[in-house]
């Protein structure tokens, strides 16, 4: 088995990313990270199903709603209608409509609110494109809802992820990703 390290470094993550994880084991490095934008793009690069990336970014987003003025609903609206397309509910072309208006919520708003519709809309649009697509705007949906919040939020946040990508996923993935290294 390959370390976290390794891993890590085969599949680009950052430079911070790769020096923090160390000496970690996987299951040690998923269990402690308090970075859920790390989390979300390892399991993104991982192959983790879509689905399950799409719910944790938009639970992790849903943190940032309160940032967005009452009666502004796009923003809301674009993570109801990611979440529902995970369960089979909405179409892709539901969830870019509900991503774009999202996005048109941001441009004329002040920075917290502009954060956190934009954190909407690529939640959703995580929803709209392929895994590793999904991955990125996973990650960065949640790193625009942390730029909302304080830092304790991004732990909390880090504890969303695992609690939808459960360690069991991620140790499967990393499996599959050795299996798939070793036929290259």
């Amino acid at each position: 088995m390959k370390s976290t390290k390794d891993i890590l470094t085969e599949l680009g993550a950052c430079t911070e990313a790769v020096k923090w994880a160390g000496r970690k084991t996987p299951k040690k490095a998923w269990e402690t990270c308090k970075q859920s934008d790390w989390l979300l793009w390892i399991a993104g690069k991982l192959d983790v199903d879509r689905k399950l990336l799409v719910l944790a970014a938009c639970a992790c987003v849903r943190r940032a709603l309160k940032y967005i003025p009452a009666g502004e609903d796009r923003p809301r609206i674009a993570i109801e209608t990611a979440e529902a397309w995970t369960r089979g509910e909405a179409t892709i072309e539901q969830v870019r409509t509900a991503a774009y208006a999202a996005d048109a919520a941001c441009a004329a708003a002040d920075a917290a609110y502009a954060a956190a519709a934009h954190a909407a809309y690529t939640a959703a649009y995580a929803a709209a494109h392929a895994a590793y697509t999904a991955a990125y705007a996973a990650a960065h949906a949640a790193y625009a809802a942390a730029a909302c919040a304080a830092y304790a939020a991004q732990k909390q946040m880090a504890d969303i992820v695992r609690k939808i990508i459960p360690l069991s996923v991620i140790k499967e993935a990393i499996a599959d990703y050795e299996r798939r290294e070793e036929n290259v």
